[in-house]
């Protein structure tokens, strides 16, 4: 029995991997809804394993190119880690509830593989914003970059956990969203408890005040939290429960949020 209940764990743990990133995992794990619930304590690890090496790429990048270029770089790879689904996610998101039209119709709007004008434009802004915000924080070192690129994909990602929970899906059968559907609090509590940690330890392995560590695990846990409880919640409103498409958004906007925060906490400590 704890021999099985470890192997449905690994699998959760490696479908959060596979699902989240593009890192050949090469091990076939079945993505049938109960491996896919359990999976969602473990959207962390994926986020661990995004910021730990666009961290390291943005430190090697920073002493041989101009700050800007490799920030431009260190993004393009962030996104390739993921493979654009978030990104993908923000900008459907932001064509459909940015229409102010029906719910029906915003989420047809979503459904639909083709960009429009207010996705673009979404997906520029959040990308600028992304890029200058790693400049920024190239500039202090790999002291800075490592803990504000684990908090943001760490962080993002216990997000969509929080969401998956915190609202109904606005389509009870279709869509990515739909595959989460048995996801319990207990799951979504492991994930925000392994973001915290994470955050702790790399603030730890960089040798900052206990205090200011302790701190600035505490603000960013709970900044991420009223954004999902923010944003999440008026995205619920105007579509009536939530996709898989604000799902994405929502980790894009604690991401960006998480870079920003970073770069307020290295200002004022660094």
């Amino acid at each position: 029995m704890v021999r099985r209940s470890l192997k449905e764990e690994g699998f959760a743990a490696i479908a959060a991997i596979q699902f989240l990133t593009r890192l050949p995992i090469p091990v076939v794990v079945p993505f049938e809804p109960r491996v896919l619930a359990r999976s969602v304590a473990y959207f962390p690890l994926a986020g661990l394993a995004i910021g730990v090496l666009t961290a390291g790429l943005a430190w090697l990048l920073s002493f041989v190119l101009p700050l800007w270029p490799a920030s431009i770089l260190t993004l393009a790879v962030w996104l390739g880690l993921s493979g654009g689904l978030h990104l993908d996610g923000w900008m459907d998101t932001a064509d459909g509830v940015l229409s102010h039209r029906s719910r029906e119709r915003m989420l047809d709007i979503m459904k639909d593989s083709r960009v429009g004008a207010m996705g673009a434009a979404a997906a520029i802004l959040l990308l600028m914003l992304k890029a200058s915000l790693l400049v920024e924080l190239m500039g202090y070192g790999i002291t800075a970059l490592l803990p504000a690129l684990i908090a943001a994909s760490c962080f993002g990602r216990t997000a969509m956990a929080l969401a998956i929970i915190g609202w109904p899906p606005a389509r009870k059968t279709e869509g990515l969203g739909s595959l989460f559907n048995g996801v319990n609090k207990r799951r979504a509590a492991v994930s925000y408890v392994l973001s915290v940690a994470f955050c702790y330890i790399m603030l730890n392995v960089n040798g900052v005040n206990e205090i200011i560590l302790l701190s600035s695990s505490l603000v960013a846990s709970l900044f991420m939290s009223l954004i999902v409880w923010g944003f999440g919640g008026w995205l619920a409103r105007k579509l009536g429960g939530l996709t898989g498409d604000t799902y994405g958004a929502i980790n894009e906007a604690v991401e960006a949020a998480m870079l920003l925060l970073a770069v307020v906490g290295v200002r004022l400590w660094l």
